[in-house]
């Protein structure tokens, strides 16, 4: 949306209300009322009325002071918008990211114009000196194969009477390079993390001045990507997140199959184990049942086998 307007706390003159028009019934009901109560009640809503004004002028007077204080900060804040400025500027790819991963702004972003994006290495949000009449946000490009500026703005300005109205900078698209005149093949195809099919390209934005009080993604980058972007430049990627979990349950799934041939094998030597005992003991009873195989301290074994 375009800049604000100027703040609803402005006093609304006023002029005193009669009471509503009474109904049938009412009129009857209170036909008997004398002149007096007609009367105060007028009165009362008269003072309401001149009540209300002294409100209204407070919150006049509370908007100025408000605007004085957001000044003022505005002021302060700008080195250190300057130094996030310079720091960022070492980071490859911070403002595509930024963008990629914030879930208005990348609903708006085809492939094409994330490739562009790519080129983007700095953005600035400046509010006009009194704040309440408008703002520019201007975003800096390396050399690219799409435009020939270096800098592309827009600007939302409100003029006193209140209505919004912006402009922007021309864009010098290279030959065959526009992307806001690609084919409807372009506009189909699938975008990653996105629908699959292709919006309007970002860069419409720069050259739609149809209806500046209703411009949201202007609104979005000042009001909540600005003041920090870097919250949406560490948004994790979901597509990664995903990859990720399913390499996890891949690998669950190999330990559980370890698991279970390592008891297969137990249970294996378990039986091997008890058919080595039973060989044993058949070979004692065949012993026994020929005495001539058997030796004595064969024979001593299994009879306090048996016995025991």
């Amino acid at each position: 949306m375009a800049p604000k307007r100027q703040s609803p706390l402005l006093p609304q003159k006023k002029k005193p209300r009669p009471p509503p028009a009474l109904g049938p019934e009412e009129t009857s009901a209170s036909a008997g009322l004398p002149k007096k109560g007609e009367k105060e009640q007028q009165e009362a809503i008269e003072h309401i009325d001149e009540v209300q004004n002294e409100i209204d002028r407070l919150n006049e007077q509370a908007s100025e002071e408000i605007l004085k204080v957001e000044q003022k900060y505005n002021k302060l804040r700008q080195p250190f918008f300057q130094k996030r400025s310079e720091l960022i500027a070492k980071i490859p790819n911070f403002w595509v990211t930024t963008f990629v991963n914030h879930p208005q702004v990348s609903a708006l972003l085809g492939e094409e114009d994330e490739e562009a994006l790519h080129y983007l290495t700095r953005v600035e949000v400046t509010e006009f000196e009194d704040i309440k009449s408008g703002y520019r946000i201007d975003f800096y490009f390396d050399e690219n194969p799409y435009f020939e500026n270096k800098v592309l703005s827009k600007e939302f300005h409100l003029n006193e009477s209140g209505d919004p109205s912006s402009k922007s900078t021309e864009i010098k698209w290279k030959s065959g390079k526009d992307l806001t005149k690609r084919s409807s093949q372009t506009q189909n195809k699938a975008s990653r993390k996105r629908q699959h099919e292709e919006p309007e390209s970002f860069f419409t934005w720069f050259t739609d001045h149809s209806d500046a009080g209703a411009d949201e993604l202007g609104e979005v980058i000042k009001d909540d990507i600005w003041p920090n972007p870097l919250q949406y430049y560490l948004v994790p990627d979901m597509d990664d997140e995903e990859g990720e979990g399913e390499e996890d349950d891949d690998d669950d799934e190999e330990e559980e199959g370890l698991e279970d041939i390592d008891e297969e094998g137990d249970e294996d030597e378990g039986e091997e184990d008890e058919d080595d005992d039973e060989g044993e003991e058949g070979e004692v009873k065949e012993n026994l049942v020929n005495p001539a195989k058997t030796t004595f301290k064969e024979f001593i074994m299994l009879f306090w086998g048996l016995y025991i």
